[in-house]
């Protein structure tokens, strides 16, 4: 497969089924600009969209219900999508699929760590050189699974690092965990934010990221507080179950 060229530099949406997808709904109402606007399996059943990517083979949805109550939705997609719709293999019951171009995202990235559906969108937009990406519902917050929720944001993060590198601009949705987004910017620097006085990451003039003391910002002292594992250590507690 060749690279998609109208993509290069261009703004692009991923969409998936967290709960921070409520985000991409106030941003679209509110006028954001998207070019493409890219969904994960099921959201393809409820919004716009340019392009699926839903990495499980069809066959998981026409012959097992193994996709709980997303089974119905997608096998609707499947039936009437006109595509893309990039997964692993073709399927003559769905007519919209295209082949994922692993050989080519695997070559030009040099890296395999694709374990979840995210991570081939986020993958894909960096081998077509885009120019932005927004991200909403993906918040790999899934309570009373945490091995597999911190296995796949992992590897999303991973990926947004190396799209952030080439010098592509990664935003996400503000009600998201996902790079550490939601929590307060008090909290954000580990060690710090034990500090009386802790140190707050801003923007300066020149456009660089640095540090400020919180008591030299405006920083809004309201703020509700995200509670991040090992940031209070009195508050740990092993889970009942994994």
């Amino acid at each position: 497969m060749e690279r998609v060229e109208n993509l290069k530099g261009k703004t692009i949406a991923i969409v998936g089924l967290g709960k921070s997808w409520f985000d991409y709904c106030v941003a679209k109402s509110h006028g954001v600009h998207f070019d493409e606007v890219w969904v994960i399996n099921a959201v393809a059943s409820v919004i716009y969209h340019d392009r699926v990517f839903m990495m499980d083979p069809a066959s998981r949805f026409f012959d097992t219900d193994n996709a709980g109550n997303q089974t119905h939705g997608m096998l609707e997609v499947l039936k009437n999508h006109k595509g893309p719709i990039y997964t692993c293999e073709l399927d003559d019951r769905a007519p919209g699929l295209v082949e994922y171009p692993i050989h080519e995202v695997l070559k030009d990235t040099d890296c395999y760590y694709l374990n979840n559906t995210v991570a081939y969108a986020v993958a894909f937009a960096l081998w077509n050189k885009v120019g932005t990406i927004k991200m909403f519902g993906i918040d790999f917050t899934y309570k009373g699974n945490l091995h597999f929720a911190e296995s796949g944001r992992a590897s999303v993060e991973f990926w947004l690092g190396k799209c952030m590198n080439a010098g592509i601009q990664v935003e996400v949705a503000s009600s998201s965990g996902l790079l550490d987004t939601c929590v307060p910017l008090d909290e954000k620097l580990y060690g710090y934010h034990r500090l009386k006085d802790p140190l707050v990451v801003s923007v300066d003039q020149n456009g660089s990221l640095c540090a400020t003391k919180k008591s030299n910002t405006n920083t809004n002292k309201d703020e509700p507080k995200y509670k991040l594992a090992d940031r209070y250590d009195s508050h740990l507690q092993e889970p009942k179950e994994w």
